[in-house]
């Protein structure tokens, strides 16, 4: 009898690897997994873009056509040391106490004067007083709010019988009962510090006020409309900028008419001009129809911008009227989500890109401006940039990298913008990258991450027209409560045709000094005196 019949264990032959299914899969498997490592990144890794190269001996790009490595780490740092034993620490001059608490003279001192106690009348008046030690220590208050009650006196003439009353003081809304003060502080605290008006009104309620939150909503929309011609006059000063950088981010805005239960996906527009002025412009879509709205056809100068197509689209349709400048930054940035997969060639090219805002410091140190300026950055940046896109097309030429592939985009990114990336070596006037840009737009994402969205079209353009001068009140170096308390009242009073004069760039030279201040303040100075 023949024995159990034995079962191979032989498997069929797996497909070889040149198998064009399997290598599919492979490169869907590390899109995945770059995917993946990103949205890590997204949620739990560092957002800095900082780079430090690893390996000081590690050349750049093969050989260096300058003839000797450039020397980037050579950069001023302030770098404050102390040793024992020398002598006592030197204190800033700002410095006001032995604790190191720093205030400026804007902030009320309340004084408490100590008495020995135990002492008597008699031991009293033996004591010579020979200094007062003052020490400070840093105090708060609650959320304090104030009620000014007005007393408008009547008379009556004892001849005639006619009465008179004091006129009252006017207010800056009409038929309201909140003070400059209270309105500036409702601004300030929800587009400055983002603190919604529901908590704002729970702060209210807390401190025994009774105002619904609707009242708020309303003096908010009020308030703003007061400021819209002010912004309209700095939208046409940026305008007239040079240079005009430019950039777009989304905001949840209303309900969405396309798809129910969801809201409209918005955008806001800032626009950034040559004297540190920006302004935010709400828009339903980031078409380049809204581009071409913006700059109202008119616009001569040079575009700063992302890679974002419709900027490309809009400067070619312009044909030689602007100049289209990108940004560095956001080319670099590419090279960063590729360095997982090509570490060493990322390495090399954030390198070279270093160099080039080595370079920018320098000319930020040095106070360079115009030819000099030009003149600099051919003589440094230039080489660097031609040796970057010359690598970047020979890297191309290879074939050896897969579509997909993470460094195949970033290349093909700067090569298809290399022209845009070359405008900062002749103009003088074009920065380095959209980063100041990106700085100021930051209010906008806070907001989102506070009070997330807005109710209405109407309330988004609000939030733009009042960002703007906020924003760039902070831009100006403008205290924005200061700001706000005293062109909320000078609107009425302020000359129609010289509305620019109240832009937070020109409110600083003309009324800073000497700014309109709210009836409250008034009262506290007078107690104090």
């Amino acid at each position: 009898m023949d024995g159990p019949v034995s079962r191979s264990t032989n498997r069929p032959n797996s497909p070889p690897d040149s198998d064009p299914i399997i290598a599919s899969l492979r490169e869907e498997i590390t899109e995945l997994n770059r995917q993946l490592e990103w949205f890590k990144r997204q949620l739990f890794g560092r957002k800095s873009e900082q780079f430090m190269p690893p390996d000081s001996s590690q050349m750049s790009l093969g050989e260096d056509i300058m003839g000797q490595r450039p020397d980037v780490t050579q950069r001023k740092k302030q770098k404050i040391t102390y040793e024992r034993g020398v002598g006592p620490k030197v204190r800033p001059e700002d410095c006001v106490s032995d604790k190191g608490l720093r205030f400026s003279k804007e902030v009320p001192v309340k004084t408490i004067r100590l008495s020995a106690p135990g002492l008597d009348e008699t031991e009293a008046n033996s004591l010579e007083l020979v200094t007062v030690n003052q020490h400070y220590r840093l105090a708060q208050r609650p959320a304090s709010y104030v009620v000014i009650c007005y007393e408008q006196p009547v008379y009556k003439h004892k001849d005639t019988g006619q009465m008179m009353s004091v006129p009252m003081v006017s207010g800056v809304l009409d038929k309201s009962l909140a003070d400059v003060s209270f309105l500036s502080g409702l601004l300030v605290e929800k587009f400055v510090y983002h603190l919604p008006l529901y908590r704002q009104h729970q702060r209210l309620k807390n401190s025994g006020i009774e105002l619904s939150r609707a009242t708020l909503t309303n003096l908010v929309k009020r308030s703003i409309l007061l400021l819209s011609p002010i912004v309209d006059a700095q939208l046409s000063n940026i305008l007239r900028s040079k240079v005009l950088a430019i950039d777009e981010t989304p905001i949840k805005v209303g309900k969405s008419r396309k798809k129910k239960g969801r809201m409209h996906q918005g955008y806001y527009w800032p626009m950034y001009g040559n004297q540190d002025e920006v302004v935010f412009t709400y828009s339903q879509s980031r078409s380049r129809q809204v581009i071409e709205e913006l700059l109202k056809h008119t616009y001569t100068g040079t575009l700063l911008s992302d890679g974002y197509k419709a900027y490309v689209s809009y400067v070619k349709a312009c044909e030689s009227r602007v100049c289209h400048a990108q940004c560095w930054s956001h080319t670099r940035r590419k090279f960063v989500e590729a360095e997982p997969s090509a570490p060493q060639e990322v390495e090399a090219v954030l390198t070279r890109i270093r160099v080039l805002y080595a370079n920018e410091d320098v000319i930020c140190e040095q106070a360079l401006e115009d030819e000099d300026k030009r003149a600099y950055r051919l003589k440094h940046s230039k080489p660097i940039v031609d040796e970057l896109l010359q690598w970047a097309q020979d890297k191309m030429a290879e074939k050896s990298l897969l579509p997909k592939d993470p460094l195949t985009v970033a290349l093909s990114y700067m090569l298809q913008r290399s022209e845009q990336l070359k405008v900062f070596l002749e103009d003088p006037q074009v920065p380095l990258d959209t980063n100041h840009l990106e700085r100021a737009l930051r209010p906008i994402a806070m907001g989102r991450r506070n009070w997330l969205f807005c109710w209405s079209e109407v309330g988004a353009k609000q939030v733009g027209i009042i960002q703007s001068l906020l924003s760039t009140c902070k831009l100006q170096g403008v205290n924005p409560s200061v700001y706000l308390t005293d062109v909320l009242q000078r609107i009425a009073i302020h000359p129609n045709h010289q509305v620019e004069l109240l832009t937070p760039r020109l409110w600083k030279e003309h009324f800073a000094d000497n700014p309109l201040r709210s009836d409250l303040e008034l009262i506290v100075n007078d107690v104090v005196e």
